[in-house]
């Protein structure tokens, strides 16, 4: 359950602003269930027409506790079931309308049972061929010329990961803007190389006799990708001389 503040009495601005957030208190309180939303998350979000924050008449973002708990269902959606934003805003709209929807089934979808108290190493999510195509609205040209530029890769198996989802859903986005896929072999080739520096990094602990430090080479791996998609953003930001708000 997630634990939002509340505004206190006042009067002018304070009085109309009781009980809605800012963008940054909205990340703090998502934060311990979703630790990797961000600002640029909760912007795409609203673009996307997922939530709908008061403004400001300086343009700033307000959020009601209802914002950020329809903003936590969103997240969760996307977590867990892996479904594209199209199918989440009419499961939501349907809701709002009180109907009974149940959420569609894509892939193999999380559960408590997925993740058992101290457990291993969870099971990966995987999705087959026709299920990645409708998660990100695609047909199989698409797929296949994705695929022959290396943007997305099968499985030994066949199936695909659940990070394909999101690669495809994002190269979809990309073309709407005029870029195609052979324009993003840049960004492949440039995510490989990051992937490679990192793989050295880690790469003595994974050789490592001891297998808690083997066990520990998972997470240092996880903590350095973070900090390397962090790095690459902000790079990228500086470039264009983007600020966010």
């Amino acid at each position: 359950m997630l634990q939002t503040p509340s505004g206190g009495a006042g009067s002018g601005t304070a009085a109309r602003d009781s009980g809605l957030m800012s963008i940054g208190t909205v990340l703090n309180a998502l934060r311990d269930e979703f630790p990797e939303v961000t600002v640029s998350k909760i912007r795409f979000l609203e673009s996307e027409g997922l939530i709908e924050p008061q403004r400001t008449p300086s343009g700033y973002r307000k959020f009601s506790a209802g914002d950020v708990e329809r903003l936590a269902h969103v997240l969760r959606m996307q977590r867990d079931h892996y479904l594209p934003l199209k199918v989440i805003r009419e499961h939501l709209d349907a809701m709002e309308r009180g109907e009974a929807v149940q959420l569609p089934v894509v892939g193999r979808q999380r559960s408590a049972e997925d993740v058992p108290e101290r457990a291993a190493a969870p099971t990966v999510a995987r999705v087959g061929r026709a299920e990645l195509m409708a998660a990100a609205e695609i047909d199989e040209g698409d797929l296949k010329e994705w695929e022959s530029y290396g943007l997305i890769a099968p499985l030994e198996d066949g199936a695909y990961d659940a990070e394909a989802v999101t690669v495809a859903s994002l190269v979809a986005e990309l073309g709407r803007f005029g870029i195609e896929p052979r324009h993003l072999r840049v960004m492949k080739a440039a995510a490989d190389r990051e992937a490679g520096l990192v793989d050295q990094v880690v790469a003595p602990l994974k050789r490592h006799r001891n297998p808690q430090t083997r066990a520990h080479a998972e997470a240092r791996t996880k903590e350095l990708a973070a900090l390397t998609v962090k790095l690459h953003a902000a790079l990228v930001k500086t470039a264009l001389g983007v600020r966010l708000p």
